[in-house]
């Protein structure tokens, strides 16, 4: 059922732009082109991305936006508009790291230092031990590299049979939306599906909870659920692992 609803939204926003559409969003995002076919949450073409929104801003506003960034290549990013608005696509190169091969990338500063640099160092030694790689970028719509994203993490392209990727974009949306939205490759639905995302972003993306916590720790604890499972014996998570993780089970 969710997938048949994200589909209708979704095939109309990829006529409107091209990015890197998150797969759990909140509200609009990021607009897409060819970021792979993450079925994660629903499934359109391999030419589309699955955006499922979990905001409170109206289904129709959101998926606009993320809709707005559904077809899968960089991070077009939406902010939440007017139910009816259109939101247009983004290509800001000048946006990205001069580094090449960062793990997040943050236009909005919602993370330390510190706390970029642990995260970055979990999330390649998540890739060398098990070839998933998770990225991050921090943005607020408009502000944001979009569909330069794709070609300077290599995500999603046409064609491309590496597909065990997540992306996870955070925005605030103006306080009005879940902050957490996951665009997730074909590579790994099974060990994490749909309804694990939808409880990560209800758990840890939510107005309430970023209030009540900090956006960084909002994002922190959603990498490290992630990273938590896909290290899991199984590989495979339905229910969001509690805070406080060890050490251990994040690979350190």
């Amino acid at each position: 059922m969710a997938l048949a609803f994200c589909t209708t939204f979704l095939l109309q926003a990829v006529l409107c732009v091209e990015a890197f559409a998150p797969i759990i969003p909140s509200s609009p995002i990021l607009a897409s082109s060819r970021l792979g076919s993450s079925s994660a949450i629903s499934s359109t073409s391999s030419d589309d991305i699955n955006i499922i929104p979990t905001s409170s801003v109206s289904r129709r506003s959101a998926l606009y936006g993320l809709v707005a960034g559904i077809s899968i290549s960089p991070a077009l990013f939406l902010a939440a508009p007017p139910a009816n608005a259109r939101l247009e696509g983004v290509n800001k190169p000048e946006l990205l790291p001069s580094t090449p091969g960062q793990n997040i990338i943050q236009v909005e500063k919602f993370l330390t230092k510190g706390q970029e640099k642990r995260m970055s160092d979990l999330l390649t030694k998540l890739e060398a031990d098990t070839g998933y790689r998770v990225r991050v970028l921090c943005q607020a719509y408009p502000r944001t590299p979009g569909l330069a994203i794709r070609d300077y993490w290599d995500l999603g392209k046409e064609g491309q049979k590496d597909d065990k990727y997540i992306v996870l974009v955070v925005d605030e949306f103006g306080g009005k939306g879940n902050v957490l939205n996951f665009n997730v490759g074909e590579g790994v639905k099974f060990a994490l599906p749909n309804v694990f995302w939808t409880r990560l972003t209800s758990k840890y993306g939510t107005t309430f909870y970023v209030k009540e916590n900090g956006i960084d720790l909002a994002i922190t604890n959603a990498i490290e659920a992630i990273v938590t499972c896909l290290r899991s014996e199984d590989q495979y998570c339905v229910n969001v692992p509690d805070e406080g993780v060890s050490l251990r089970s994040l690979g350190m």
